[in-house]
This record gives structure tokens, sequence and C-alpha cells, in this order.
């Protein structure tokens, strides 16, 4: 079977678990059993086809498990969100079609060539910088739960360190591309790329008490410092320099030092959080709250789940249990109603698309798109596993997103620019490697 013709058997697959899901969440939801979420099904692949169909034209040879992997973690968010919020759900599919619109479009744009954005690294290279520190801005920055991640522009609110994980990727495939042979040599004055990117993480932190977004693109870096030069020193450097500045900005910054703390010990808070009648209780305002909460949640999850729709988020007077449910916590609804079986099948999604992304980078034959192509994978890789991870108590818990399942607009574009750079790759390794 051809490669674009498996692509469209994926996407009927991905379109029947929506169609499923949704149906599932209404009939939860609504007691009854109605067309609609038959016809929003219906919607869902239509969307994927026409995605299907500019892929057919734009990018002939790509991988074709990639887009229906995506539909896939699309559609378990899709479902998720709205039976959490039918109007949040909504939105997301509005999302989730504005992404799909990008992708598109990146895709048309930069079908010829998509190797002219490493003559603009140094720019991508600055605008990722800049994006970073932009929630740090007083007037457009706003802080949520302790963490400075969102930009507020009138009634637009946005999360830049979503497009400045891209933009430092492309910025670094460009720069290591380039530099490759004088940083393997591995002399003192070839560490200053490392030392700045380190200090721009750490300048992340002191900047919006962000742990999380810090130890992403560093992380990010890292590994494509790694795939570029084959030096592990570099990376042992990499993570002693970034242990050590973290272990000293946790002993200088109180958000810090509070998420490591409830990470380590989330059923003792302190008293100053949970004394109530000079007892301690585990009340929203405790700062271990959200995660013992969560533990909870994927505790009554068992094997096989409570079933879509019937999960227990709210107490009896309707307060939401854990709150931020729907961006941080995502993978904790999934966990209660789908069960292990549901929440190991969600993360086996995307071993999947790591192992088809990586299998990407390694067939490439430029330099550029190698290290593109592994850093994008990375980066969800790295993601996914940093948010699961906080959410499980494996990793200080922290406020980025589940790629294409969490709630949020700018962290589906990101990601669908993502899906795009990775698209765009495997279609020139493999039309490269047909010809030889």
């Amino acid at each position: 079977m051809r490669a674009r013709r498996r692509e469209l058997v994926g996407l009927v697959f991905a379109g029947l678990i929506a169609t499923v899901a949704l149906v599932n969440v209404v009939a939860a939801r609504d007691l009854e059993v109605t067309a609609r979420p038959v016809a929003w099904g219906a919607a869902f692949l239509g969307l994927y086809l026409v995605a299907h169909i500019v892929i057919r034209r734009t990018v002939p040879d790509a991988d074709p498990a990639l887009l229906p992997l995506t539909a896939v973690l699309t559609a378990f968010g899709l479902a998720a969100i709205y039976r959490l919020d039918p109007t949040d759900g909504a939105r997301q599919a509005t999302w989730v079609v504005v992404g799909v619109g990008v992708l598109v479009g990146a895709l048309i744009v930069l079908r010829h060539d998509y190797r002219v954005l490493e003559s603009y690294r140094y720019l991508f290279g600055v605008a990722a910088v800049a994006l970073l520190l932009l929630p740090s801005v007083p007037v457009l920055g706003e802080r949520v739960n302790g963490v400075r991640l969102w930009v507020s522009v009138g009634p637009l609110q946005f999360q830049p360190g979503e497009l400045a994980k891209i933009f430092l990727i492309v910025f670094l495939a460009g720069y290591l591309r380039e530099k490759r042979e004088v940083v393997a040599q591995g002399r003192l004055k070839d560490f200053g790329p490392l030392l700045a990117i380190w200090g721009a993480a750490m300048l992340v932190i002191v900047q919006t008490n962000d742990l999380g977004s810090a130890l992403l693109n560093f992380g990010i870096f890292l590994a494509m410092l790694y795939v570029a030069t084959g030096r592990a020193l570099y990376v042992a450097t990499g993570l002693v320099l970034f242990v050590g500045g973290s272990a000293v900005l946790y002993n200088a910054i109180g958000h810090v030092r509070e998420r490591v703390t409830i990470w380590l010990h989330p059923w003792t808070t302190d008293k100053v959080y949970c004394a109530v009648n000079g007892r301690l209780e585990l009340r929203q305002d405790c700062a271990s709250y959200q995660l013992v909460k969560s533990l909870y949640s994927i505790a009554n999850g068992g094997f096989s789940g409570t079933g879509l729709g019937h999960g227990t988020f709210t107490s009896t007077d309707g307060t939401q249990l854990i709150p931020y449910l729907r961006t941080d916590f995502i993978y904790s609804a999934i966990a209660q109603e789908l069960g292990l079986v549901g929440a190991a099948a969600l993360l086996l999604v995307y071993m999947l698309f790591v192992v088809r992304g990586m299998r990407i980078a390694l067939r490439a034959r430029d330099g550029f798109s190698k290290l593109l192509a592994a850093g994008l994978t990375f980066g969800l890789a790295l993601q996914t596993f940093i948010i699961v991870g906080g959410v499980l108590r494996v990793v200080p818990l922290t406020g980025i997103t589940l790629p294409f399942v969490s709630y949020g607009g700018t962290s589906i574009v990101a990601n669908f620019l993502l899906l795009a750079g990775l698209l765009l790759v495997s279609d020139r390794a493999n039309a490269l490697s047909e010809r030889s």
C-alpha cells in the first residue's frame, strides 16, 4: 500500500476514534444518544482530509504516519476537554481548525525548499529569546499560579514560550550545522554557546519563575548539541551546569523552592498553607492541593477507568476538584476515565510519533535537516515527559502543556508548526532516497 493511502486509512481510523469518544461523552453528559457527535466526528475527519489532500500535493513523499498520529492525539484532547466543559471543547475545536490551517499554509509556503529558514537562523534566535522574556514585561506579562507564562494583549492571551521552542530549534539547527566541526574540537572557547544558552535558561527562571520552560529549552539544546557533535562530555557538562544553577536559584527564588518541596513532600505541606483550626487539612489554598488531587484522580481510574463522561472532577456543590484540569492536569482526567489502559495507549501514540520523527532525522541527508528533525522530535518528547512526569510526581510539576491534547491555542498552533517541519524534512529525505 502506498504511503498516502496508508495515511488515508490511518485518518479514517482516527475519525472513528473521535466519533466514538464524542458519542460516549455526549451520552454520558446528556443521558441520550443523538446524531450530533456523529456529525462532529465527520467534520473532524473532513478537516484532516483537507490536510491529507494538501500533503498529497505539496509533500507527496512525507511520512504517512505523522498526520494520523496527530489526529488521534487531537481526538483524545477534544473528547477530554468537551467532557470537562463543552464551551472550552468548542474553542479547542476552533484552535484545531486554526492549527490545521497553519500546517497547510506552512507546507504551501515552504514546499519548494524549507532550508531557506537556515539563512534566517540568527533572526530566529533573537526572536526566541525575546519571546521567552516577553511574559516578564510588566504591562504584557500575566502571572498565573505563581508563574509568568502568559502574555495578554487586549482580549488575546497567548503563551509565547510555545513558539519560542520552535524558533530556538530552527536557530540551533542552522547554527550547529555551520559550527559543528569547530564546536566538536572541544576547545575552551567553544563552550561559549553552551554557557550563553545556559545563562539564558537561568535568566528565564529568574524572570518568569518557570523551571519547566527552562528545562525544556535547555534540554533541546543539549540534545541537538549531542546530535551535531557526538560529544557526550558536552551533555554531561550542560547537565552539571543546569543542576548547579537550579540549586542556586532554588535557594534564591521562593516559587522554585515551593515546587520542589511539593514534589518531594506532597502530603506534608507547610502549616502556613494548610493550618485549619489547629490541624492540617488538604484544601485548595494548600500548595500541594493540585498534585495530591491529581494522584487521587489517577488512582480512581484503576486499570480500565470509570468510562468517558463518568469521572469525578467536581464536588457536590460544583467546585472543581483539580484546578487547571483542562491544561496542566488533562492527563490525570484521561487516566481516571480511561484507566491505565487508556493512559498507556495515549503515551504509546506519543512514542510512535517520536520513533517516526527520529527515523526522519536518521534518513535526512543534510546537516540542517537532520538537526531540525531531531530537535523538533526531541522537543515534543521532552515536553510530554515533563508534563506527564510532573502529574505522576516523577519530576517537579510545571505549567507547560501536553502536546496536541491540553487546552490552549498557542500550544496547538506551535505543535502543528512542529508537524509541518517534520513532514517537510521527511518528504525531502524520502524523495532523495528514491532517486538514489
